[in-house]
């Protein structure tokens, strides 16, 4: 099984729960799953205007 991260819209607030169990909430309501990463932040893409937002980019270690 994977881990999902998730964060909160109100306070930034991570966490890290494994799929499966259910989703948590955080000020009183159920925290969202971090989207995929589209850029990788580098100089290039900072002229572009993206927000550079929290995102899942998929490199948490493997399970052993």
């Amino acid at each position: 099984m994977s881990d999902v991260t998730y964060f909160c819209s109100a306070c930034r607030k991570e966490a890290l729960v494994k799929t499966g169990e259910p989703i948590p909430l955080c000020c009183g309501k159920e925290m969202e799953p971090l989207p995929f990463c589209t850029t990788a932040p580098n100089a290039e893409m900072a002229r572009n205007g993206d927000p550079d937002e929290p995102c899942d980019n998929g490199t948490q270690p493997r399970k052993r």
